[in-house]
């Protein structure tokens, strides 16, 4: 991993046109930097070095070397991230204390939250060959709209430029674990492709306390990647990306005279499935020798989901998204200083649907509508200083029109100390659930939510020791109005969702460092203190202190490696509903440690021997209330690259 926090404005003229919606552009420029692809509308990747805003970079390497396979685990190592994973049920990031659907999620450029729920599920996504993560913190709903109060997580699979040839692994292991990938990737001087595929299957573990059903999981999918470029001016792009996940589910007791009630008990025959497609073509025109970068973006989501009690069905929703953007930017300057104007337009339809066959108030279709408009300024000086402006109108035919805005700058001493700073505001709608749901005696929707708000600014320091190392420290401090929360008003006392009239405030540091001191050694750590609280209340499901260590020893002929991963969990708070009125009780969640030990051999140019052992010394934890978590395992599997 590659931690930077970067300015929204790195813009050298010598910079290669890319835009934050294509999702074929590379991870370094010509110049070797790194590039980020999220942090600007401007059709233009930005050097990730000369960012006002936090930005961590999770490269192909950092997620090969830790063999991640269940992408929120990796998220782990990211500065201000909480995962909240429930094997069985939904899994969850917060990105600096703000909400699970205050994050918007992308995947190669494609809006992927289900639209039904209004947030991304992470159950199931499976890390593809040859990928890279970038999480970007802070509120950017001046760049992206609803969704983005907490930031953006950006998962982008690399070119076939970047990546060319055939590779493929297989593993297996404890939990009668099986994992399967393959990839082809080239190009040639028109055409650059990827191909790729995957297939997960475990047996799991019980996830109910001292329960005995084990809660298994079976996933696929398929990815598709071309980019086009008949002319020097001229570029089509297009992505196809489909998910299966079909998992046993772990429900939580509703008898009220059972002991038991309101934990997660093992649950024969409940199972759910997940089906998600995703698609995106995006044409992109360039002229006045490549300062003038316009470009039309199309893209449709739609998540499925069923729920099975036997062979009943007994819930579902459907959610799809149909967006299409325009961007146009235009840079001009000289080599020192270096302008660049762009606009946007933003026009998205999401619809919902509830296929539940009973039990819920509305079963049929609702929609809505939103427009947004984007205007963006950034400057470069020298390549040393930045600073970027942008604001974004949004008119929403079901909810109040709104102005979202961020200012961010960098600059770099001569002693290369980075100071950087960025204020910005963020506006997320009520969801589908939150507005229509209706379960009889336990939930009732509220019509009559209003968006909620947020504003917050951020400041630090980063320091370069050469090549050697890298270490930052960031202090952010935000404020979230309208939080939209469960209430149980009397004299039903039926949970139903409203708008504080107080402010919630999150407010922490985040630190990290890199380092490789030697060539055949890599270091990576993070660790976030965070003080999130609603009125007063402490956050559920997110730690004060969270940390990450992550150490690759690599031998001088390159063919042994080995990775240690260590992840701390601190104390967290959770609610439980064990009392039969159905008002949440607080319990808290004790803190733990997770070891992982990996290692890899190259037998052969083309053939890599594997092993893992996750959890090492076999930790038991909770990080959702009641959900139980699997105890150490082992893994082991070959790779091949031609």
């Amino acid at each position: 991993m590659r931690t930077t926090l970067v300015s929204l404005l790195a813009l050298a003229a010598t910079t290669p046109a890319f835009a934050s919606s294509n999702p074929s552009q590379p991870a370094t420029n010509a110049e070797g930097e790194t590039i980020v692809v999220t942090a600007s509308r401007s059709n233009e990747g930005i050097a990730a070095d000369r960012l006002g805003a936090s930005v961590t970079v999770l490269d192909a390497q950092a997620i090969e070397q830790r063999q991640t396979r269940v992408v929120s685990d990796v998220l782990r190592d990211v500065p201000g991230v909480a995962v909240s994973r429930a094997i069985g049920g939904l899994t969850q990031i917060r990105l600096r204390g703000s909400e699970a659907n205050h994050a918007l999620v992308l995947i190669d450029g494609i809006e992927a939250s289900d639209p039904f729920n209004g947030e991304f599920d992470f159950n199931g996504l499976i890390a593809d060959q040859d990928v890279r993560i970038e999480v970007l913190r802070g509120q950017q709903s001046s760049l992206y709209g609803s969704d983005a109060i907490g930031g953006v997580v950006h998962y982008l699979t690399l070119s076939g430029a970047e990546a060319p040839g055939f590779t493929a692994r297989a593993e297996g292991g404890s939990f009668n674990t099986f994992d399967g990938a393959a990839r082809f990737a080239g190009a040639t001087d028109q055409l650059d492709y990827v191909v790729s595929g995957g297939y997960y299957r475990t047996d799991g573990t019980p996830v109910a306390r001292n329960g005995k059903l084990d809660v298994g999981s079976e996933t696929a999918g398929a990815n598709v990647k071309l980019a086009w470029t008949p002319s020097e001016s001229f570029k089509l792009t297009g992505v196809a990306r489909y998910m299966w996940n079909d998992y046993d589910v772990a429900n939580t007791e509703q008898n009220p005279a059972s002991p038991l009630f309101g934990y997660v008990v093992d649950s024969p025959g409940a199972r759910a499935t997940k089906e998600s497609l995703y698609g995106l073509l995006r044409a992109e025109l360039t002229a006045l020798d490549g300062r003038w970068v316009n470009a039309l973006t199309g893209q449709y989501a739609d998540v499925t989901r069923k729920g099975y009690a036997g062979a009943l069905r007994d819930s579902g929703s459907n959610g799809r998204r149909y967006k299409g953007s325009f961007e146009s930017s235009l840079r001009f300057g000289d080599e020192v200083v270096v302008h660049k104007l762009t606009g946007a337009l933003d026009v998205e339809r999401e619809e919902f649907q509830n296929t539940t066959p009973g039990g819920f108030a509305f079963t049929g279709r609702r929609n809505t509508t939103n427009v947004g408009l984007v205007g963006q300024y950034e400057l470069t000086v020298d390549d040393n200083a930045s600073f970027g402006a942008s604001i974004r109108q949004d008119w929403n035919n079901r909810f109040a029109d709104s102005t979202t805005w961020r200012v961010q700058g960098s600059y770099t001493l001569p002693t290369d100390t980075r100071v950087h700073a960025a204020y910005g505001t963020g506006v997320k709608n009520p969801g589908y659930f939150e507005l229509y749901g209706f379960v009889d005696g336990q939930y009732i929707g509220n019509p009559n939510l209003r968006p909620e708000k947020s504003e917050g600014w951020e400041a630090g320091l980063e320091q370069r020791f050469g090549t050697v190392a890298t270490i930052g420290a960031t202090w952010s401090d935000n404020r979230l109005k309208g939080e939209i929360f469960t209430t149980f008003p009397a004299p039903t006392f039926i949970a139903t969702p409203a708008n504080r009239t107080t402010k919630s405030r999150q407010r922490g540091i985040e630190v990290a460092l890199s380092a490789q001191p030697v060539p055949q050694w890599r270091i990576d750590a993070t660790y976030t203190w965070l003080d999130a609280d609603e009125n007063g209340t402490v956050e559920v499901r997110r730690a004060k202190h969270i940390a990450s260590f992550n150490s690759t020893w690599t031998t001088a002929d390159d063919k042994l490696s080995a990775t240690l991963t260590v992840r701390y969990n601190g104390r967290q708070q959770d609610v439980a509903f064990t009392d039969p009125s159905f008002v949440p009780v607080n319990v808290t969640l004790d803190d733990y440690v997770l070891v992982n030990l990996n290692a890899e051999y190259k037998l052969t140019g083309a053939i890599t021997l594997f092993g893992r052992v996750e959890n090492l010394f076999d930790e038991n934890y909770e990080e959702v209330f009641s959900y139980a978590t699997p105890g150490a395992a082992a893994y082991g599997g070959v790779r091949v690259k031609f």
